[in-house]
Order: structure tokens, then C-alpha cells, then sequence
């Protein structure tokens, strides 16, 4: 699996009803994003079929960034089961995402 991009129209529809779905929120200009993207793209490759990683421009869909109260980027939300469980604000090491995906699989 890769990171899939998603905006106001394609979200819901992408978020795992079953499972864990890793959405992140950023913008194509933020910094700590860009260094955010290769380590989520390993984790869609680590995880395969188990894991669905969503990217959200913020920018470009600020509906769904309200929605989910994102006030910085780079921002992740865990799912679980199509419900938000977790959220990590700021750039992380690789096992910090790691921990909390095992957490919810």
C-alpha cells in the first residue's frame, strides 16, 4: 500500500470501517511534512493490508481540517473502526507511529 490523498469529497468514503486508517493533515509547503511523508510511506509498506494511510491538504480541504480540529501541521489521526481515536501534533520518530498502530491493530 502507498499513501492514498484524499479531499472533502473522497474522505469519508477512505477511512477503514474495519481497521486502521493513519490520516495525516499537512500542506504541500510545511516543512516537517515533507519529512513526515516517507516515514508514513514506510509504514503503508510495513503494514500492507492492514493499515490505510490517508494525506489531506489542508489547504485545499479545509472543511474536513476543521472538522477534526487541526491547528498545526503536520497533524495524524488515528482511526479505529471509522472512529477517531488518537492524535499525534508534530513531527514524531518512525516508532512513535509504530506503538500507536500496534496499539489499535
Amino acid at each position: 500500500m502507498s499513501i492514498l490523498a484524499v479531499d472533502e469529497r473522497t474522505f469519508e468514503g477512505k477511512v477503514r470501517e474495519q481497521g486502521v486508517t493513519l490520516v495525516e493533515f499537512g500542506a504541500v509547503w510545511c516543512p516537517p511534512c515533507k519529512v513526515l511523508l516517507p516515514i508514513l510511506d514506510e509504514l503503508a509498506g510495513d503494514y500492507g493490508e492492514r493499515l490505510t494511510v490517508l494525506k489531506v491538504d489542508c489547504d485545499e480541504s479545509p472543511s474536513v481540517a476543521a472538522e477534526y480540529g487541526i491547528m498545526s501541521m503536520p497533524t495524524v489521526i488515528v482511526f479505529h473502526n471509522g472512529e477517531p481515536v488518537d492524535k499525534l501534533v508534530g513531527l514524531r520518530p518512525k516508532n512513535v507511529y509504530e506503538s500507536l498502530i500496534e496499539r489499535y491493530l
